[in-house]
């Protein structure tokens, strides 16, 4: 991380370009702590707490600067940073958990779908574009191939997963607003009363 800090400072100091020094020194930074394996930093954004504190920054700068280029001082500060941007995204998984666990209570509550079915669309929202078979869905159930593919086919019947051929077999998969669905259907379910499961083709 030291190392990975000392580059965004190098490359920012010497200001090699004439635009877009801070962006590739970041780029520099997710690039050496990506490459030792800290997979967490591709979703841990500084340019976030450095565009909200930018005098922070720029005080860590110039400390480092005005005492013949002592590190520490920037080190320090963007430590601090990294500290704040992982509270945010700790903070941030924290508050979506909730809201997937929250909206997974109300869709149990419509009692439209089984648990297995249930635990398939808490899973795609957390996973879109995913991609389900009625063998995987068989063997993380061990349920018959008959009710799996039930399972599967109600979900594509209420609009809530996508059908699609992959070579030789159908697959299933989440699409990217199954939230927004999962919401429509909700408000929907208590007009129209209950949905019935899509027939088996």
């Amino acid at each position: 991380m030291i190392r990975a800090i000392t580059l965004h400072f190098w490359l920012a100091y010497d200001h090699p370009f004439p635009d877009g020094n801070g962006r590739t020194a970041r780029v520099l930074f997710y690039w050496a702590m990506l490459r030792q394996d800290y997979w967490l930093f591709s979703f841990v954004s500084i340019s976030t707490v450095l565009h909200q504190a930018p005098a922070q920054y720029a005080r860590g700068f110039m400390a480092t600067e005005t005492d013949d280029n002592d590190l520490t001082y920037f080190v320090l500060a963007q430590l601090k940073v990294i500290r704040q941007a992982m509270d945010r995204l700790e903070s941030t998984i924290h508050r979506k958990n909730q809201e997937i666990k929250s909206f997974g209570a109300q869709l149990a509550d419509l009692d439209l779908f089984n648990h297995r079915q249930l635990a398939l669309l808490l899973h795609g929202m957390k996973h879109p574009g995913f991609r389900y078979s009625i063998r995987s869905h068989r063997t993380s159930h061990r349920v018959s191939c008959h009710t799996a593919r039930t399972d599967l086919l109600t979900l594509t019947g209420h609009g809530l997963l996508e059908h699609r051929k992959w070579g030789r077999q159908f697959l299933f998969l989440a699409p990217p607003d199954l939230k927004q669905r999962l919401r429509q259907l909700q408000g929907e379910s208590p007009e129209s009363g209950p949905l019935k499961p899509a027939v088996a083709q």
